[in-house]
């Protein structure tokens, strides 16, 4: 078997969970064995790290960006050296007290992206940001996927009139709820029974709509969203927004909810506007979207099951899975090519 090494956050860390791990039965068929390394802080865990790099096949950075000492260093104990993001790392993000463009993250994103034998961008959008770097290879795209083995689908059995809205996010995208404070009051003024389930480890915030608070777990997640009717997304009018991926959405669409969001970056090209769910920006448009689907349960399990369809054939890890392992293939024959030239001269 073949080593693939993933430097990562932590191992339960949502990127590596969806973005790596998801394909490790994949891997795993093609000969390539999935090892995670956490981040850890110290000289002598950045020396253990280039050791077990340098005991590697091929190595996976995964949104970090290193200061260019140590980006020097693993690019020179890799043999094989992979860049994979999934938001525009290269700025700052939407909570920020500061402007979103920094030069110094750029910076950084740069260099990663310059020394990398090949780029996974989890968007079109992040796949231009790399290919302006200039790097060796073109950015490959290679978006967030979902298992919807792993979803059951939404029941849609609430009476007409009853509804339960669902969000699922890490507690810094909570802010988010609040942005969308007035759409959500809107539609629980045209839906005296409507309620949110936020699942999230953020503490409760004022939303404008009855809600109810769960911490996000793993082993519960998929479950929670079956017993929604609606899942909802809100990203911000910020720079920061055009680079997300989509996670929530696609969670949504596996477990067979109709989706309503804005119409900011990601969303316009997930939701299928009318058919999935509704694209709305305006609380009157979110009052119509919510009202229409909490009217009609036949209608949220239409658009549910439509937006499962298009997730299984767009964004599933079994759609996936054999591209990534190509992509891994592809990069590392490449190197190892590269360095036997390299070598005979």
């Amino acid at each position: 078997m073949r080593r693939l090494l993933a430097l990562t956050e932590d191992a339960d860390f949502v990127c590596y969970r969806y973005r790596l791990a998801a394909f490790a039965p994949a891997l795993a068929a093609a000969g390539w064995n999935l090892e995670p390394w956490p981040r850890r802080r110290g000289l002598s865990d950045f020396t253990a790290m280039l050791q077990s790099i340098r005991a590697a096949d091929a190595v996976v950075v995964q949104r970090r960006l290193f200061s260019a000492a140590k980006a020097w260093l693993i690019r020179r104990a890799a043999r094989v050296l992979i860049f994979d993001f999934d938001d525009a790392i290269y700025s700052r993000d939407s909570n920020a007290s500061r402007a979103a463009a920094d030069p110094v993250r750029l910076a950084r994103f740069r260099r990663m992206v310059r020394l990398a034998d090949g780029c996974l961008a989890g968007s079109e959008h992040l796949r231009r940001a790399a290919d302006a770097c200039g790097g060796r290879a073109a950015a490959q795209l290679m978006p967030t996927c979902v298992d919807p083995r792993r979803y059951r689908l939404a029941a849609h059995d609430r009476p007409a009139g009853l509804a339960e809205l669902v969000w699922i996010g890490s507690p810094s995208t909570a802010a988010s709820l609040a942005d969308a404070r007035s759409c959500l009051r809107a539609a629980a003024a045209a839906v005296p029974g409507l309620r949110l389930h936020a699942i999230c480890d953020a503490q409760d915030r004022d939303c404008g709509v009855r809600a109810r608070h769960s911490a996000w777990s793993a082993a519960t997640e998929a479950d929670d969203l079956a017993h929604a009717d609606i899942g909802i997304a809100w990203l911000p009018d910020h720079p920061w927004s055009a680079g997300k991926c989509g996670l929530k959405v696609l969670q949504y669409m596996a477990a067979g909810l109709p989706v309503v969001g804005n119409s900011i970056g990601i969303h316009r090209h997930l939701i299928d506007h009318g058919t999935t769910g509704f694209l709305a920006d305006t609380p009157a448009e979110w009052r119509r979207a919510i009202a229409t689907l909490a009217a009609e349960p036949e209608l949220r399990r239409t658009m549910g099951r439509a937006a499962r369809l298009r997730l299984e054939r767009r964004w599933s890890v079994q759609e996936w899975g054999p591209r990534f392992v190509t992509t891994l293939d592809h990069v590392a024959g490449w190197r190892t090519s590269e360095s036997l030239r390299g070598a005979a001269a």
